[in-house]
């Protein structure tokens, strides 16, 4: 699997208009500026693949790109949004609903948080919406770079235990777009769900270690 292939196919408004359910799909979720579209190009090694806004709720569109012939990493509307009409709320829950709940193709989710304000109230909300549908799940704590080694540890040994009360299974990472650390450990999650290898779980970091953190 080679994610630098990545191409873009379609953009979906309606979810009657999506592409056939048949390859593995990895969808990208994620509270809006969180740094989604960000995670996407850097782990396509791309500037642009994905678009990346300075302004919460601009994309409302599911954009699918086939990755070869493994699959499609699907860029699911940002959450969240603030100042943003009733009807774009509602539609968003119709589409990203329809498709979390039906798409057969589902293989995983990545949920991306602010690794300096992760499992916010409206991140929990996601939980307890994605939850029924039963999907797997996993969860890239962003701009990681942001925080000293030691903040790192705490966020990601405080993300892992919440993880495992609110969402059982799920796994947890830090990454950083601009140090382009926890790319590898992000790829063999994505991997796994295309049927290359079996997903890697989130090892849990040894006393004085961090995942994607060097130390002080």
């Amino acid at each position: 699997m080679r994610l630098e292939n990545a191409r873009f196919i379609i953009s979906v408004h309606d979810p009657k208009l999506l592409p056939p359910d048949a390859e593995p799909e990895v969808a990208f979720i994620g509270r809006s500026n969180a740094g989604k579209s960000s995670a996407i190009n850097t782990l396509a090694g791309r500037r642009r693949l994905a678009y990346v806004s300075k302004t919460p709720g601009r994309t409302q569109l599911i954009n699918f790109f086939a990755v070869d012939d493994d699959g499609f990493l699907v860029d699911l509307p940002g959450y969240g949004y603030a100042g943003v009409p009733l009807a774009v709320r509602e539609h968003w829950n119709t589409l990203v609903g329809d498709y979390v709940r039906g798409r057969g193709a589902l293989a995983g989710v990545v949920i991306v948080m602010d690794s300096r304000h992760p499992l916010t109230p409206l991140d929990r909300r996601l939980l307890d919406w994605l939850r029924p549908a039963g999907r797997d799940l996993h969860v890239l704590l962003t701009k990681s770079d942001k925080l000293s080694a030691q903040a790192a540890h705490r966020t990601l040994a405080a993300a892992r235990k919440d993880l495992a009360g609110l969402y059982p299974g799920a796994t947890v990472q830090l990454f950083s777009s601009m140090k382009r650390t926890g790319i590898a450990e992000a790829t063999a999650r994505i991997a796994g769900w295309f049927g290359e290898a079996e997903p890697q779980k989130t090892k849990a970091p040894a006393e004085g270690e961090v995942a994607g953190a060097k130390k002080p």
